[in-house]
């Protein structure tokens, strides 16, 4: 009992310690970020102001704006394609229970580099190889699509039931065939998931990437917001709310129908 009595006060003070290192680290944080409650309280008033601006939009971009945001929304669909085909194979090469340690931690480490890389570098890396337009802004989504979708991949193969996987392999199953009926079948519902929530991300960070010259709506934003004509800014807001508002629609019933 003593003993039992130990272990948990030593688990308790863990805990305490744990969640005041995190506090610590956190109040760190803020003041680092130079955190101030009064001045965002004093920038209601420009805040008000700027909003105010947006008032009335200008409905007479709206074609204009519809064809930019159809054209974000296909640059973040094929970038996703794209980064889907790449990140399948990664993801397999960098699960832990289907490849060698030596092929998958490397694999890991390069997702994670590719990971690291800050999308907009990413960005003006494509447009400076193959010129502006919609094409780098695909290509930009696409490559640093596939350091997160390798990763969620890999790890949803690693998480894997064993036995389930065991028991196709008990059956005389190849290790091709234990990973097509054992591991891909549990893993779907997941992976679709995770693919149709990556899509929503990629039309968001598209809409950004015409700040950069790779095509899309942020081009028209950056166009607009540079003229001091907030009221056009006004309906490329609502346009991109509403397709992600869609999109998110679209994700949550993608993962009851995968279910």
């Amino acid at each position: 009992m003593t003993t039992l009595q130990e272990t948990w006060k030593r688990k308790i003070l863990l805990q305490a310690c744990v969640w005041f290192a995190i506090s610590a680290l956190i109040l760190w944080a803020l003041e680092w970020s130079e955190f101030d409650l009064g001045a965002l309280a004093a920038a209601g008033e420009r805040f008000a102001e700027f909003f105010g601006r947006l008032v009335p939009p200008d409905w007479s971009v709206t074609r204009l704006v519809a064809h930019s945001a159809v054209e974000t929304l296909m640059i973040a669909l094929a970038g996703t394609a794209l980064a889907v085909i790449v990140s399948l194979p990664l993801g397999f090469l960098a699960a832990a229970n289907v490849s060698p340690t030596w092929v998958s931690y490397p694999i890991k480490w390069l997702l994670g580099f590719i990971r690291s890389l800050p999308l907009i570098v990413v960005a003006m890396l494509f447009v400076a190889a193959v010129g502006l337009g919609p094409f780098p802004g695909m290509l930009a989504i696409a490559f640093h699509s596939v350091g997160m979708l390798g990763k969620f991949y890999a790890e949803e193969f690693e998480t894997a039931e064993k036995g389930v996987l065991n028991a196709v392999a008990g059956t005389g199953a190849t290790w091709a065939q234990t990973v097509r009926y054992g591991l891909v079948p549990q893993s779907i519902p997941q992976l679709v998931a995770f693919t149709v929530y990556r899509l929503e991300m990629n039309f968001r960070d598209a809409a950004v990437l015409g700040l950069v010259g790779a095509g899309g709506i942020g081009y028209y934003i950056m166009l607009y917001v540079r003229g001091f004509q907030y009221e056009k800014v006004a309906v490329l807001l609502l346009v991109i709310v509403a397709v992600v508002t869609a999109l998110d629609s679209l994700t949550f019933w993608v993962r009851r129908w995968v279910r």
